[in-house]
């Protein structure tokens, strides 16, 4: 599994709010520990639950993002559906919690 893809200010309208499947966003940093802790659960969490897409959000490189969707912790993870946020779970998680979460929003 390669690295999860990662989004920008200027393409997160057309990967995250236009895409047809539920789409979860990491806003994650560089110097966030947790935020790398977190990155490999995550991703393979997200190769056993088909039907949702996991992106990155780097917060120090997009500035407008973050801002819109009150991000204040990192990590953060967000689900966009139909281009609105409709869940959201703060901080570090271990694997089996986030599968769970992620399941839910198939």
């Amino acid at each position: 599994m390669g690295m999860l893809k990662a989004v920008t200010d200027q393409d997160f309208e057309h990967q995250v709010l236009n895409s047809s499947k539920p789409v979860v966003v990491d806003f994650w940093a560089e110097w966030c520990g947790p935020c790398k802790a977190l990155g490999p659960v995550l991703e393979s969490a997200a190769g056993n639950v088909p039907g949702v897409e996991v992106v990155k959000m780097n917060v120090d490189e997009n500035l407008e993002t973050p801002v819109q969707y009150g991000i204040r912790g990192i990590p953060t993870l967000i689900v966009f559906k139909n281009g609105q946020p409709v869940a959201t779970l703060v901080g570090m998680q271990e694997q089996g919690k986030l599968e769970e979460w992620l399941k839910a929003q198939v």
